[in-house]
């Protein structure tokens, strides 16, 4: 919770005490060609994610249990927008844009903060080590692909629409899919 707190603390007194909210790609650049290609990168995810859960579930793994009592003996659920917020605000928003306005590679601060955002999941989710990696691996592509459309939009509204879209199949994979696959195999 501290996280999400400090991320977007972090975030809106920048924004808010020293106008940066073009400079951290929240506001400015292209929103329509951020939105299209974050619909189309969240669009191809969502269907690897669930393609891939169906396969994992298929083969007798394991749900993810402790994400399941996060989200629903906690009530957290609701808390999924606001953390996708954070998350991209911290991560591609005053991350990736501090990077590249400091003249760093840009191929080289999608990868940093990418990677930086993928080792976060194992910091700080409240899980254990066994779903921290699944979280970790649906991390990777998010952070490259939501990088990339930030540093070509400088909007960073499209990397929270492929947040957000992965996220709903995330929800989608603990709580529709386990109950879909032993039909689809007749298990």
């Amino acid at each position: 919770m501290l996280y999400v707190v400090g991320g977007m603390g972090v975030v809106v007194w920048r924004g808010a005490s020293k106008g940066e909210w073009v400079e951290m790609y929240l506001a400015g650049g292209d929103l329509k060609k951020s939105l299209k290609w974050g619909g189309i990168a969240g669009g191809i995810l969502f269907v690897l994610d669930l393609v891939n859960t169906v396969i994992y579930y298929s083969k007798g793994a394991p749900p993810m249990v402790d994400m399941l009592g996060i989200l629903v003996n906690m009530n957290f659920l609701f808390l999924f927008p606001i953390l996708v917020l954070a998350e991209e605000f911290l991560w591609r928003g005053l991350m990736l844009s501090s990077m590249v306005e400091k003249g760093f590679n840009p191929h080289l601060s999608v990868f940093v903060t990418a990677l930086c955002y993928v080792l976060n999941h194992y910091a700080v989710a409240p899980v254990g080590m066994y779903e921290r990696g699944l979280m970790a691996m649906m991390a990777f592509p998010i952070g490259i692909l939501g990088g990339y459309i930030v540093l070509k939009s400088k909007n960073v509204w499209g990397s929270v629409l492929v947040h957000m879209i992965t996220m709903f199949s995330m929800v989608l994979d603990i709580f529709v899919i386990p109950n879909v696959v032993p039909s689809l195999f007749h298990l």
